[in-house]
């Protein structure tokens, strides 16, 4: 008999297992394949889930691993989920390395631009954000850049990676006339910015506009109406936080001459 398992509880089993089946003392990857979740939940009883990426996913952005996974770990280290071509995938360590707001950070007050209906209509905190970036222009406001939304959920394979899926791409323009691509990286809720989702970002710009400089972007809510954006850039293998802001969206009435004043300082 199958038995039905919370599915935080069911994810976490099914990954445990196929990383333990593979992992070998000293190890740095670990790789595995979509396939191995069939006969893994088959050996534990556990019903196969339907959405097998939503299992990737959920690990990777919304669960902390596994405890058996995560003793495996050394000091200052961490392990991430890559892609390494069409469902296949690979555990890596790499330095532990988070993007996450600086509550010292203090929020920037922006006239809130984002038309109610739009707001009352989005039906994830992701839509909702990706929203309030788009109709407040806080990516221009940010990077100094005039930029315009190119796609939502742009889904495509890149070489050595398969399929990516990036949350929305901008294209923009200076005042030198200097042309940028602008992957966001956008989470709501308990959703975490992660390091793995920005280098497949880069790589996916970087392979399908070569032309254009690329300026790679995470957003995140504070809360409901402060937004955190953080430009990013590439170091060697490493992600690392190039510029960080907090933006506060409120009625233009809310912002003082004292705020003003204190933009200016």
């Amino acid at each position: 008999m199958i038995h039905k398992k919370p599915v935080k509880n069911r994810y976490a089993s099914l990954v445990e297992s196929i990383f333990l089946s593979k992992y070998k003392d000293g190890a740095k990857e670990v790789c595995f394949r979509r396939d191995d979740f069939t006969p893994t939940a088959k050996k534990l009883h556990i019903k196969l889930p339907k959405n097998l990426g939503d299992v990737v996913y959920s690990i990777r952005y919304r669960m902390a691993l596994p405890p058996a996974i995560a003793k495996t770990q050394p000091p200052g280290q961490e392990w991430v989920i890559e892609g390494r071509g069409r469902s296949l995938y690979v555990f890596r360590l790499k330095a532990i390395n988070r993007i996450v707001p600086n509550p010292e950070l203090a929020p920037i007050k922006i006239p809130d631009a984002t038309p109610e209906i739009v707001a009352a209509y989005a039906l994830s905190d992701e839509q909702a954000l990706l929203a309030k970036v788009r109709y407040n222009r806080l990516l221009d406001i940010f990077l100094g850049v005039a930029a315009y939304s190119l796609q939502n959920h742009l889904r495509t394979t890149v070489t050595g990676l398969g399929q990516v899926e990036i949350d929305e791409i901008y294209v923009g323009l200076d005042k030198r006339g200097r042309q940028y691509v602008i992957p966001v990286q956008a989470k709501g809720g308990n959703d975490r910015l992660s390091t793995v989702q920005a280098r497949q970002d880069v790589a996916c710009c970087t392979e399908k506009y070569p032309q254009l400089l690329c300026r790679p972007i995470s957003a995140q809510f504070i809360d409901a109406d402060r937004i955190a954006l953080f430009e990013l850039a590439q170091c060697g293998d490493e992600i690392r936080i190039v510029e960080e802001r907090h933006y506060q969206l409120v009625p233009a009435d809310q912002i003082s001459g004292d705020d003003l004043r204190a933009y200016d300082a």
